[in-house]
């Protein structure tokens, strides 16, 4: 992971608005993107391919990353490779597990294979992290995306999770660990300090960057204002 990175770790955008994407598209700080189901359905995608096209038609210098829908691995199979197609920067998402709880492990060794790129997503735990890491041996290029925000919900701390994720995917330099689901921006300076290659960070949380290593009197200050001046705004009196 290079040091010149400017928060010493690559940004990827997650998110489903489309302009809200392109905006980001011309930010130099974000190096990736990401979205999945339930954030389309939140920004009212009713046309996947659609979406997707209009994003890749504007973005073809960074990765992407899409996400099959379905649950069969046999239907899987059959979506990754329409989704591969879209774009040689297109990243496909194949989830750890189908809804059963069956390993996807065949099915990615197998897309490795034939030379997609994926990211293997909805991880949380270091056996899935091994399980992945076995899986993507031949992988020209791939992500495994560990849930750590969601970690963090069930009140493990995700640090030491993921700082031994990152050596288990030391092995091989064709991998990168990204850290899924953030729930502040304190998570990026976590996440640099393991060695993570890669944090998601959502469209609201991205505001909070630039805020990244201020000083706490001088938040303290913008803090009391704030207050006085919503106090003196809304005409207060006692």
């Amino acid at each position: 992971m290079s040091d010149q990175l400017p928060y010493g770790i690559k940004i990827f955008a997650d998110g489903a608005d489309l302009e809200a994407i392109l905006q980001l598209s011309r930010n130099p700080v974000i190096s990736g993107f990401t979205t999945n189901p339930s954030l389309m359905r939140r920004s009212g995608v009713d046309d996947y391919p659609g979406f997707a096209r209009k994003v890749l038609d504007n973005i073809t210098d960074r990765p992407i990353s899409f996400e099959v829908l379905c649950d069969e691995f046999d239907e899987m199979r059959a979506q990754a490779r329409i989704i591969a197609s879209w774009g040689p920067n297109v990243f496909v998402k194949i989830p750890v597990t189908n809804t059963r709880g069956e390993s996807a492990a065949p099915l990615i060794e197998e897309l490795s294979r034939e030379g997609l790129h994926l990211n293997v997503t909805a991880i949380l735990s270091l056996a899935q992290v091994r399980t992945v890491v076995g899986a993507l041996q031949d992988t020209p290029g791939a992500v495994v995306s560990v849930f750590a925000g969601r970690i963090a919900d069930t009140g493990s701390d995700p640090v030491p999770i993921m700082a031994e994720a990152v050596d288990l995917l030391a092995s091989n330099p064709r991998l990168e660990l990204l850290w899924a689901s953030p729930r502040e921006i304190l998570n990026v300076t976590q996440a640099a300090a393991v060695r993570c290659h890669i944090i998601t960070v959502t469209h609201d949380l991205l505001a909070k960057l630039p805020g990244l290593g201020r000083g706490l009197e001088e938040v303290s200050l913008d803090t009391v204002r704030m207050f006085f001046d919503d106090a003196t705004s809304a005409g207060f009196l006692l």
